[in-house]
């Protein structure tokens, strides 16, 4: 119980994680579900908390979008609706704001090709950083507009 508490004292801890760290410690499963429960009536596991640190994170550092931040929580075990909330708490116009910036630094390796073959690299892109299309469409198409001014 207490190398767990510390563990989630250090950072924010998903339930799946404690409980899989608790299974490699050799915990069985009831005992492992009574040292989750202690920690959850305690405070050290939230998951609406853990969630909100996790997009927090992703979103900042990862330069992830709500897809694929979603998506990762799924895997480990947060509720949907904890997960609605929590990627929903992003502000929109930062959202935007950071999606051009990771598209900004990829049209310098793109902009060269093709016009479609430069768009769909760029549509690519921001779908692999869990970016939703019309989004990215939009912000594309305004990091595209920016460069032809610039020019």
């Amino acid at each position: 119980m207490n190398r767990a508490a510390a563990l989630c004292a250090g950072s924010e801890q998903a339930p799946a994680d404690i409980r899989d760290k608790l299974a490699k410690w050799g915990l069985t499963a009831v005992e492992a579900r009574q040292v989750l429960d202690q920690l959850i009536s305690q405070g050290f596991i939230d998951e609406a908390r853990y969630a909100r640190a996790f997009v927090n994170d992703r979103f900042n550092f990862n330069g992830w979008g709500r897809v694929k931040i979603a998506h990762q929580l799924r895997l480990k075990g947060i509720s949907g609706e904890l997960i609605g909330e929590a990627v929903n708490a992003i502000d929109e116009e930062n959202y935007r704001q950071r999606l051009i910036e990771l598209l900004r630094a990829k049209w310098r390796t793109v902009k060269g090709r093709e016009p479609r073959a430069a768009w769909a690299a760029m549509m690519r892109f921001a779908a692999s950083r869990g970016f939703e299309a019309d989004i990215a469409a939009d912000c594309v198409k305004q990091v595209t507009r920016l460069d032809d001014q610039d020019d």
